[in-house]
């Protein structure tokens, strides 16, 4: 318990005003959001009656225009100002999930889609830099892992409210996370400073791209993250189709849904300290492939749940898996890293779980489809076993380039809006 305070008496003594802003403004957005993205695809499809193939292409085309915009976001943030980017993107996802409680086609649910996608990537870059700004070096890792903290307070309050919400209007749930992200736009409009540096050059648009040809040609450090990609489309499937077939196939409701979400944040909240002082002491590599076991596990193993207990419990897993992975993995890119395209190495490695999401539920919803509901985690079950025999190889033909000790670095997880 005292660890889990440490960050919040240093903060207490140190941190500017401007740093709590973004600390309650995170958790204001995220519980709205957080309130409809579990039962966005409970809701689509129910609206369109179209095969789950269908729906769940919606979420490729998010995560397609994603990739495309996560290069011109840093740009954007050098030029327009941290403030001013993650006010638009708060505003126009806001605006969006509005739009979306009245979306009646598969064409304007793809619009709505592809918009919140390309504009998700401004407010995740705007922030980073803008934290980066306020806050000393040294004092870094105690504040994102606030920052990832209060995320997961909000993503633990969202669910299991918005599944009693959605359960008797998605209207009203639309409008709760609408809400939650306007607010926070106005809260920055009117009470954040712009943090972007007086003398800093801006960036052409030309310039983002210089360096990628270098780390395109770093094959540990690529084949890490494809490997990587591999895991991230396990959780994919539980994060994205999980609620519609536990609904579609035994009756789960979204009131009962909710809770399961939750608990992969209180396990978080709670456990991710403890779990990361085992995990660091062990090579990056092979904690990453006993991580992917549980990912493998837990997204196969919805293949035998029938009740809302059996679903739950494979949260369980799946989260035990992501308490290893995560903050080994974003600390096992930083540290393959040069210096100098640290920012670059960082940023294709973010490009891991857009790109699983924009993979994963597509395939799930094919497999479903054609095959039958049980095949998308049997077929997810594979995936995940690939990705830990990957890190396997990955261990023995590629060690770390570094040989100090993994010293980890918290990692803010994006919350699906």
């Amino acid at each position: 318990m005292f660890s889990l305070l440490r960050p919040f008496r240093l903060a207490a003594r140190s941190y500017p005003p401007q740093f709590w802003l973004l600390f309650w403004g995170q958790i204001i957005s995220t519980i709205g959001a957080s309130m409809i993205w579990p039962f966005l695809m409970i809701y689509v499809s129910g609206r369109l009656t179209l095969p789950l193939t269908a729906v769940a292409s919606l979420m490729t085309l998010n995560a397609a225009w994603g990739l495309i915009f996560s290069f011109v976001a840093g740009p954007a943030a050098d030029t327009l100002g941290r403030k001013w980017v993650m006010v638009i993107s708060l505003a126009v996802n806001g605006i969006g999930y509005l739009f979306m409680s009245r979306a009646e086609t598969f064409a304007q649910f793809a619009l709505l889609m592809s918009l919140s996608g390309a504009f998700n990537p401004l407010f995740r870059v705007g922030a980073d830099a803008m934290m980066a700004d306020l806050i000393p070096p040294h004092e870094r890792a105690d504040a994102y892992s606030l920052l990832r903290m209060s995320n997961n307070v909000g993503v633990a309050l969202g669910p299991a409210v918005g599944g009693f919400i959605a359960s008797s209007s998605y209207t009203v749930a639309f409008f709760c996370a609408a809400a939650g992200m306007i607010t926070y736009s106005l809260l920055l409009v009117l009470r954040a400073h712009e943090t972007l540096p007086k003398k800093a050059v801006p960036v052409k648009v030309g310039d983002a791209f210089a360096g990628y040809g270098r780390i395109f040609r770093d094959k540990p450090f690529i084949a890490f993250t494809l490997t990587f990609t591999l895991t991230q489309m396990c959780a994919s499937l539980i994060w994205v189709l999980m609620a519609v077939y536990a609904k579609q196939n035994y009756g789960v409701m979204e009131s009962q849904y909710g809770f399961i979400p939750t608990t992969n944040a209180l396990m978080v909240v709670f456990l991710q300290i403890a779990v990361t002082r085992i995990t660091k002491r062990h090579p990056p590599l092979k904690a990453l492939a006993v991580g992917s076991i549980f990912y493998a596990i837990g997204v196969g193993s919805v293949a035998f749940g029938r009740n809302f207990w059996g679903f739950w419990f494979s949260m369980v897993i799946i989260s035990i898996g992501e308490l290893i992975l995560i903050p080994t993995s974003t600390t096992y890119a930083a540290n393959q890293a040069p210096s100098e395209y640290r920012g670059r190495y960082m940023s294709v490695y973010g490009l891991t779980w857009g790109v699983a999401t924009g993979i994963a539920p597509v395939l799930g919803g094919f497999l479903s489809d054609n095959l039958g509901p049980k095949t998308t985690w049997y077929g997810g079950f594979l995936i995940g076993l690939a990705s830990v025999i990957g890190f396997l190889v990955l261990s023995r033909v590629f060690p770390p380039r570094r040989e100090q000790p993994l010293v980890v670095q918290p990692a803010i997880e994006e919350s699906a809006e």
